[in-house]
């Protein structure tokens, strides 16, 4: 079976676990390997502020609480999404508006954002599909124009930029995921982007269970106790072990993934150029890298066609997501407005297997298959 995914270690993992346990004697969070995966995301990439957390959902969860949204309070999220991107503010109460995607990419159209701004639109939450940026000036200018918090979801768009600025450094927020499935792992895990300095302290004590316990340990609180809200956000110094080994080889995992990508690329421009499908877009003001490789079939019975035609040669390519505005959930609670583009993507979008260690002839036998 060739899988949709499969995990990349870069041999090290095991190496830095074991000088967590044995070396430092730190097992639970915020220890040397915290520390050091932090200062990198921050030095590298230039977030005012990063930490780590259990998930990304556990970041967008931070996020949504650093927002301080009231109940009723309205958050603009695109429908054609993971389910945390807009879980996270529906816990504090907040009532979800569902954008529609472009009919160019899954990524949130910029253009209709402005006429589903009311009142009571507190966030905007674009979500870089694919890492594949949205257009982050146009959203940028309405949360300027109308006094908004941009939560950019970055879980997909790690070492991804936007007009040369990374994702992740351009709204106020933001939320990263190091899942198996991601470009860089560490089995489960994510981070929290800090880049306006009004959220640093409060986001620290909302990750420390609701304590100033970090300022304590820098020495700038003789002693800590509860200030706020908050939960057990950050991960154990096993997981930023892990994670430690992923960053160092970085460069390296995302030059073999990006080969593999423009492989695929360059094989199935001639079917694209036929009409059999779409490939992904990448806008001007976008870099790719090289998260998934999709492709848009023309219907639903397409794409279950080619499904089962690649599964009939042990090849698992998934579809995505399914629509959040007319999931069993929330469909009573949407404004029964209709996003076409999102439900079309729902139906039509395929994932190809997309993984490090996948070989170069896999993808040409994959090709082939398509092809026929």
């Amino acid at each position: 079976m060739i899988h949709f995914n499969q995990p990349h270690l870069t041999g090290k993992e095991t190496e830095y676990i074991a000088e967590a346990v044995l070396k430092n004697g730190k097992l639970s969070g915020n220890g040397e390997f915290t520390k050091r995966c932090q200062r990198f995301f921050e030095e590298r990439f230039g977030f005012k502020k990063c930490l780590l957390t259990t998930s990304c959902t556990d970041a967008l969860e931070m996020a949504a609480l650093l927002c301080d949204l009231k109940p009723g309070d309205e958050v603009i999220v695109p429908s054609y999404t993971f389910v945390s991107s807009a879980l996270a503010f529906v816990r504090e109460g907040a009532r979800i508006v569902f954008a529609d995607s472009m009919s160019r990419n899954p990524n949130i159209d910029a253009d209709q954002i402005e006429a589903l701004i009311t009142p009571r639109t507190k966030v905007i939450v674009p979500v870089h599909y694919a890492g594949v940026a949205c257009d982050m000036d146009k959203i940028m200018a309405l949360a300027e124009k109308y006094n908004l918090i941009v939560v950019e979801d970055a879980a997909q768009a790690i070492d991804s930029y936007y007009k040369g600025r990374p994702l992740g450094t351009i709204g106020h927020l933001s939320a990263f995921s190091f899942h198996e499935t991601k470009n860089i792992i560490a089995g489960e895990g994510g981070l929290l982007g800090i880049n306006d300095e009004r959220f640093i302290r409060r986001s620290e004590i909302l990750w420390e269970k609701g304590t100033n316990r970090a300022e304590f340990f820098r020495g700038e609180v003789n002693k800590y106790g509860w200030c706020d809200i908050g939960s057990s956000f950050l991960p154990s110094e096993l997981t930023a072990a892990f994670l430690w080994a992923q960053l160092e080889s970085m460069d390296e995992i995302q030059d073999r993934r990006k080969m593999l990508w423009n492989e695929y690329a360059h094989l199935l421009k001639p079917l694209a150029d036929a009409g059999r499908f779409t490939l992904p877009d990448i806008p001007e003001y976008a870099t790719n890298n090289a998260h998934m490789f999709y492709l848009v079939l023309p219907s639903l019975e397409k794409r279950t066609e080619l499904i089962r035609r690649l599964r009939e040669e042990d090849i698992l390519a998934v579809f995505h997501y399914l629509s959040l505005h007319s999931s069993p959930y929330y469909a009573d609670k949407h404004d029964g407005r209709r996003l076409p583009q999102s439900d079309r993507y729902s139906d039509c979008l395929v994932r190809l297997p997309m993984y490090y260690d996948l070989e170069l002839e896999t993808v040409r036998q994959i090709v082939e298959i398509i092809a026929r």
